[in-house]
């Protein structure tokens, strides 16, 4: 019975486990792939995997690792075994329309607040209707996700005064 109550209490206070959720239940817009390069198998099937940390080059040589570089390495996200796929900390592999589960692992509180609509963009309905979430790389370089600086735009002006004239 303990169990059951740590359990209970565990799912009410920190929501439901990252791992029970569904691409159906929170349907998503399409990842933004780079045109030409997926699937990944095209290229990648039937080449030796090269594990170690390295300087990209033909191919991928404009991505530039800036989100966790020191501790991360591309094949920690993308599944060795197939290219097509992206893998989970446990091992799991999870299609690229499923990313926010692998966001999720290490940014679990916005995470939480993407499930709900406050981080990110999703469209439709709120309740009892068809909505569209968009994946954190729909907004988010995974390779490189902070927000570059925007340069701010002028302030409105004032509109010239025309009544009573």
């Amino acid at each position: 019975m303990k169990i059951v109550s740590l359990c209970l209490f565990a799912i009410i206070a920190f929501g439901v486990p990252a791992f029970a959720a569904h691409h159906d239940e929170y349907p998503v817009s399409t990842p933004p792939l780079t045109e030409g390069i997926f699937p990944c198998s095209n290229c990648h099937a039937g080449m030796e995997v090269n594990a170690k940390r390295r300087e990209l080059k033909d191919e991928h040589a404009n991505i530039k690792l800036r989100h966790a570089e020191n501790d991360r390495w591309c094949l920690d996200c993308h599944n060795p075994a197939n290219r097509d796929k992206l893998k989970l900390v446990n091992g799991d592999t999870i299609p690229f329309t499923e990313s926010y589960l692998l966001c999720g692992q290490c940014h679990g509180n916005i995470y939480r607040d993407w499930k709900v609509g406050i981080h990110g963009k999703r469209v439709g309905y709120f309740k009892g209707g068809k909505r569209l979430y968009f994946l954190c790389v729909n907004c988010h370089n995974p390779h490189d996700p902070k927000f570059k600086p925007l340069k701010p735009e002028p302030p409105p002006t004032q509109p010239e005064r025309t009544y009573g004239r």
